[in-house]
């Protein structure tokens, strides 16, 4: 049985730091990726309480909608479409401090003001999925989340 997380202290660096080594501790071993994503994307939410996070999964040369926490969210997206779809097609992470201001932003909720899209990589270096993370306020994700969410997707095999 999983430990409770409890990361309520500290610095954002501080919280991202002992969140990657639970979630390494967490991952090690467990070999199917779905439930990987699932844990991954409770723990990240139970840290940092996030509008909505959670992973589309490329299948059929689009984005498919993966485990997550939040509200409702859209199903399919296609290549190059939104941040998620834009992650995918540049490969590299995406930081949005304002959608309004994001060339074909995909609303799936008004609701959402700011976002981060972090590639998910195979050991080919094929994208296999992405990790979408989004807020409700403007401008909350910076450079030490992009750090530390790249490093946290890089443990999923």
């Amino acid at each position: 049985m999983a430990e409770e997380l409890i990361i309520s202290e500290g610095s954002k660096e501080e919280k991202y730091s002992l969140l990657y080594k639970q979630i390494a501790s967490l991952i090690e071993g467990e070999s199917d990726t779905i439930a990987n994503m699932a844990n991954i994307a409770a723990m990240i939410q139970e840290t940092f309480h996030f509008w909505w996070t959670g992973f589309y999964r490329v299948l059929d040369g689009q984005l498919i909608l993966g485990p997550f926490q939040g509200p409702l969210a859209c199903s399919r997206i296609a290549y190059g479409r939104g941040v998620c779809g834009t992650a995918w097609k540049e490969r590299r992470t995406q930081l949005v401090p304002d959608v309004d201001k994001f060339p074909g932003h995909i609303a799936c909720s008004s609701l959402s003001r700011s976002e981060i899209v972090v590639p998910v990589f195979d050991e080919d270096g094929t994208v296999t999925a992405v990790l979408d993370i989004d807020s409700e306020h403007i401008a909350t994700f910076d450079e030490c989340d992009k750090e530390w969410l790249e490093k946290i997707v890089s443990l999923i095999k």
